[in-house]
């Protein structure tokens, strides 16, 4: 296992010290005296137009921020992680979501199989069942073509495919919906499953082991409903749940033993970790949702962003930059978190979905040789669709004290084009989004305030500092290509901040630990008095008053 290489040690992160020293971050003046500026920090990535150019970036910061890159070895790693080389160690496990998008003439070969021959064995059977649903051809215990798809799912099984059918909504065929269960609240599952037809209705249990408490659950609830609302119609039982169900899941056993046919359970690899696997298996739900033809452009538009991580230098590399950034704020700013805003509303759900991606990745105070990080590790995640968050929480990153890196994100095109008064609204909605960061960068100053006329007790109120970094980024329009050239953009951010810091981005055992604690607990909670001894006094309270509470 190689060592992970101290980026505080380096002599880049030396020079970063020195830059952040120095800095007096004035992006007004920056602009003024380079009027290249915007085109030297602009970058091409596919489809996707990213402007890093009013960050608290210079040529300086960045050649020191690239050398960071060079000397904690992101390159390397990076080829190791393409290959297949195992690098989640704590799990002993090779990071190929990579693959998950690779052209099926792409071969790869790892520990004497060709994964990439995998991926397109399982592709073939999601889309041929995906068709089989669209067309009719699969129908219900009476015959009936199915309208809904209820996926069932949690965490990467559920956020994933939740976000990409909201983004690609315009995309959906007719006649078909979809929705999702994935919280153990029971409420959930009654709100979801509300009003639904059982004779057209399937779904789709997505466990990669069949055995997470909450998506087995949540499946059980689900088939006891299914059962209960056919045997209100007198309609038999038998052979029903074949029918109804499929899993995304290699445990075969257990999926026979749920009543599923195992024919139609869609299976993955431990090498695809569940933030990692909306463009797995996991994503059959989208397949049947918007195509097969679609969710292939959906991942062409990963392995296009994949293409350019693995080949550009890091100079010219926007995600490894994007993820250099990141670490130039929380390291050397300490920025505790980073906003996500995209002007669409079809991307409400893609700060929810970078959350897992970004924060159960990062989340980390050892580095992956078992040591204590040397730096800051991770931020928080967040943000809001369109002008919605303008109205909300915008005053804090233009006048808070705190510093908030913010992502732009918007479409040329939208899906719905509409005018008002002769207006094309789509233009007004983007006018706020250019708005926005020229008025963070820019800020306002109080002679402008004077001028304006402004008496001079409320002129300090309305000054804006300015200089709060954002990041633009822009896309023809919301297809399914360039949905999934935002989600690996973000992938590769984070795998690069995971490596500058040291640590194995690709486990997430506090998570399980809560998990296990709430196994543990789960018998104080139904009565059990010594389970309920077993626990700490304030535990112990808590259940005391919840049964107290509870008819």
């Amino acid at each position: 296992m190689q060592t992970p290489i101290d980026a505080t040690a380096t002599p880049a992160w030396s020079r970063l010290t020195e830059l952040h020293i120095g800095m007096r971050p004035d992006l007004r003046a920056w602009f003024a005296q380079d009027p290249e500026r915007a085109e030297r920090f602009t970058y091409q990535v596919g489809d996707l137009t990213i402007d890093l150019s009013k960050n608290l970036l210079t040529d300086d910061v960045r050649d020191a921020l690239v050398a960071l890159a060079e000397q904690v070895d992101v390159p390397g790693r990076r080829d190791a992680m393409y290959a297949g080389e195992r690098i989640n160690v704590t799990e002993d496990r090779a990071v190929l979501h990579t693959a998950l998008r690779r052209p099926a003439d792409d071969a790869l070969m790892v520990d004497g199989q060709d994964v990439v021959g995998d991926v397109h064995r399982v592709l073939d059977r999601v889309y041929d069942f995906a068709r089989r649903v669209r067309s009719g051809q699969w129908v219900g215990v009476t015959g009936k073509r199915i309208e809904t798809v209820v996926n069932i799912g949690i965490g990467g099984s559920d956020l994933g495919p939740v976000m990409v059918y909201e983004a690609l909504k315009p995309y959906v065929q007719d006649g078909l919906e979809c929705r999702f269960i994935s919280n153990i609240d029971p409420n959930d599952c009654a709100e979801k499953v509300k009003g639904l037809n059982p004779e057209t209705t399937l779904f789709i249990i997505a466990s990669k082991t069949f055995t997470t408490l909450e998506t087995l659950t949540n499946a059980r609830m689900a088939r006891d409903w299914f059962l209960s609302a056919l045997a209100e119609r007198g309609i038999a039982a038998e052979g029903a749940i074949a029918k109804h169900f499929v899993a995304v899941s290699t445990a075969l056993d257990k999926v026979a033993e749920f009543g599923i046919d195992p024919d139609n359970a869609f299976g993955f690899w431990n090498w695809v970790g569940g933030r990692y696997s909306v463009d797995s298996a996991v994503g059959t739900v989208l397949a049947v949702a918007i195509g097969p033809e679609n969710f292939a452009d959906f991942l062409a538009g990963f392995h296009a962003v994949d293409e350019h991580f693995a080949t550009k230098d890091p100079a010219e590399n926007a995600p490894m930059l994007m993820g250099l950034l990141n670490v130039w704020y929380v390291n050397f700013f300490h920025a505790a978190s980073h906003a996500v805003l995209p002007y669409s509303q079809y991307l409400h759900r893609f700060p929810a979905y970078l959350q897992q991606l970004t924060m159960e990745s990062n989340g980390k105070s050892v580095r992956w040789d078992g040591s204590s990080v040397t730096t800051e590790t991770g931020e928080v995640f967040w943000g809001e669709a369109g002008t919605n968050g303008q109205h909300a929480f915008y005053q804090l990153i233009h006048q808070g004290t705190q510093l908030v890196p913010a992502d732009f994100i918007a479409v040329a095109n939208p899906a719905h084009p509409v005018t008002d008064g002769g207006v094309d609204v789509h233009e007004l909605f983007l006018s706020n989004y250019l708005a926005q960061t020229a008025a963070l960068a820019f800020g306002k100053t109080a002679e402008e305030v004077r001028a304006e006329g402004t008496p001079e007790p409320i002129v300090p109120a309305r000054v804006f500092a300015g200089n709060k970094p954002t990041t633009s980024i822009l896309a023809p329009a919301l297809t399914p290509s360039v949905v999934g050239q935002l989600i690996a953009l973000y992938e590769h951010i984070t795998f690069t901040q995971g490596i500058v810091w040291g640590i194995d981005s690709f486990d997430q055992w506090g998570v399980e630990l809560g998990k296990k604690l709430a196994l543990e607990i789960a018998p104080a909670v139904q009565g059990d008095a010594e389970a309920l001894a077993a626990q700490d006094p304030s535990t112990q309270a808590l259940i005391r008053r919840y049964r107290e509470l509870r008819h």
